[in-house]
């Protein structure tokens, strides 16, 4: 199953380093040495097996913006599944990113009527702490007021912290297509464990991807702080020409396992009871690998005819 998905935005606006830190497997500071995208690139990404995004990286140079919207106009904006538009908070040409922003939905309502919206209003590290939540939702409510037959929906983001992760997480969380039957099974997994929470990575992105919660926890960015960590952890074991298999942290007030569930899924099990081994939590996560397999097989939730 393949989706198309465009990322767009002007020129300098951060969407190849974006790209490269998910993908790519690149750090922040890497990126700098990244030079602007020409014309349009094409990138195949896999997930959950049979989800593949079929992705355009499109330059943001004023001479390729324009071919987008005249004779590239079919090509670039036909069957889009979903379109990723990058802000850049520092630009000096607010209008003119608006109008770009403006022409895409005005394509996309001719070539793709049900395209999902995500605007991502990025480099808000370059925004002082205490001004970040008010200029987003003032941008915010702007791109909404102006998405008309679309709903948009925002998020802020950095390099250089989670939120990046956040976003991208929160997009391809949408298009899995048996997304609802996923969650069930990770629910019922935790209730067999008698787990606090159970997560769910995408293998080579380390996206979380869906999630069963059992016990509430206060801090709500913890799922992208881990793929940031865990990422970062395997990039230094691959440069010790080492694999991430599995890992156990433990201490007096949880537990936490990740470890490979399915050829394109790391799970990660936390436990607050300590009375549960280590080797118990391992032979629960064994015996679940074959049925999160075939799972990952189905191209849309099961429907139970009564």
């Amino acid at each position: 199953m393949k989706k198309k998905v465009l990322l767009m935005g002007s020129s300098g606006c951060g969407k190849t380093s974006m790209r490269s830190i998910i993908f790519a497997n690149y750090i922040a500071r890497d990126t700098r040495r990244l030079g602007a995208t020409i014309d349009v690139e094409h990138s195949h990404v896999r997930f959950l097996g049979n989800l593949v995004l079929n992705l355009w990286d499109c330059g943001g140079q004023e001479i390729f913006m324009q071919g987008y919207f005249t004779t590239h106009r079919d090509s670039v904006f036909k069957n889009v599944e979903v379109l990723i538009y990058v802000f850049d908070i520092e630009s000096k040409e607010v209008d003119k990113d608006m109008q770009y922003y403006q022409y895409c939905l005005e394509a996309l309502s001719q070539n793709s009527p049900d395209a999902k919206i995500f605007c991502l209003i990025h480099k808000m590290d370059l925004v002082p702490d205490d001004q970040r939540n008010m200029i987003f939702e003032k941008r915010s409510a702007e791109l909404k007021k102006c998405s008309h037959n679309f709903d948009c929906v925002c998020f802020k983001t950095s390099i250089w912290d989670e939120t990046l992760y956040k976003a991208w997480s929160m997009i391809v969380y949408r298009l899995i297509p048996n997304i609802v039957q996923l969650e069930s099974s990770l629910n019922s997994f935790a209730g067999i464990l008698d787990a606090d929470e159970v997560l769910l990575f995408e293998r080579a992105t380390f996206l979380a991807i869906a999630s069963a919660l059992r016990r509430e926890h206060r801090d709500q960015d913890r799922f992208e702080k881990i793929s940031n960590i865990i990422k970062q952890f395997k990039l230094s074991c691959s440069k010790l020409q080492t694999q991430f298999k599995s890992m156990e942290v433990r201490n007096s007030s949880f537990s936490a396992f990740i470890e490979l569930l399915t050829p394109n899924t790391y799970v990660m099990v936390i436990m607050s009871d300590p009375d549960v081994s280590s080797a118990a939590t391992a032979i629960n996560i064994k015996n679940a690998k074959s049925y999160f397999e075939r799972l990952e097989k189905v191209d849309s939730p099961q429907i139970n005819k009564k």
